[in-house]
């Protein structure tokens, strides 16, 4: 999948969205109270550089900043983040490491929340940075993003994997080192009608009949996170990956 071009990524106002971004995570980071709604699963967790201490998850899902971009097809990866995000009542809204950041908790697992904000093409940065601050292990690294390869609204789990032509998740994998063995969860955004450039389709937003059943499927995204997180990638991927009733009647 095409990603949003790199070249654009500085026009007109577009660039005051991650001007203030650095090159480098802070030494230190911080979070109240307000962003920690069951502050008890952090009680194990310590500094970034502790390797004894417990590692929370990374969810980090792709898009593109600006207002302009909002609810369009490129960005159901920062929807995902949004869902989950009010699901659990964590306030995705500090600047860390290139994204826009929460911290929180899904029942007892310490969760970190991302949106990074260099867009699509430069997702990697973010989520690179994020990883080496925080020392998360690959294996709790969860990527939401589009793909136009899965019939719309229809969601995927997998283990590992490429980029599948996706370039936020080939600028991903490039910052991971080459590593693809981190667990993704793909939402579908269909194919573009007819002849229209798939760069073109991504950036345009949903109809009202789409948006209401892309909607239900973020919902389903959250109840997916949450099975992961908590039972683990096998039970998660069985709910996530069956035909629903809809699929079996086709």
């Amino acid at each position: 999948m095409l990603g949003f071009p790199a070249a654009l990524s500085s026009a007109g106002g577009i660039r005051l969205s991650v001007s203030g971004l650095t090159k480098r995570c802070p030494k230190t980071m911080s979070f109240s109270r307000h962003y920690l709604p069951s502050s008890t699963c952090f009680s194990t967790l310590s500094s970034p550089g502790d390797s004894s201490a417990a590692k929370p998850w990374l969810l980090a899902g792709l898009g593109n900043p600006g207002k302009i971009y909002q609810g369009t097809r490129h960005n159901v990866g920062f929807d995902m983040i949004d869902t989950i995000a009010e699901a659990e009542g964590i306030s995705v809204a500090k600047i860390h490491c290139k994204a826009l950041l929460g911290k929180g908790c899904i029942g007892d697992v310490p969760v970190i929340l991302a949106k990074p904000q260099t867009f699509m093409n430069l997702s990697g940065e973010s989520v690179g940075l994020l990883v080496s601050y925080f020392k998360i292990p690959l294996n709790q690294v969860l990527l939401m993003y589009d793909d136009l390869d899965l019939p719309f609204a229809k969601l995927r789990l997998l283990p590992k994997g490429g980029h599948g032509g996706q370039n936020g998740m080939r600028s991903v994998i490039n910052h991971l080192k080459g590593s693809r063995n981190f667990p993704r969860l793909r939402i579908g955004i269909g194919r573009p009608p007819g002849r229209m450039d798939p760069a073109v389709f991504v950036l345009k937003p949903f109809t009202k009949k789409e948006r209401e059943e892309m909607d239900f499927t973020l919902q389903r995204g959250v109840e997916a996170v949450r099975i992961l997180l908590l039972h683990g990638f096998n039970r998660s991927a069985s709910f996530v990956n069956a035909p629903q009733p809809s699929e079996l009647l086709n």
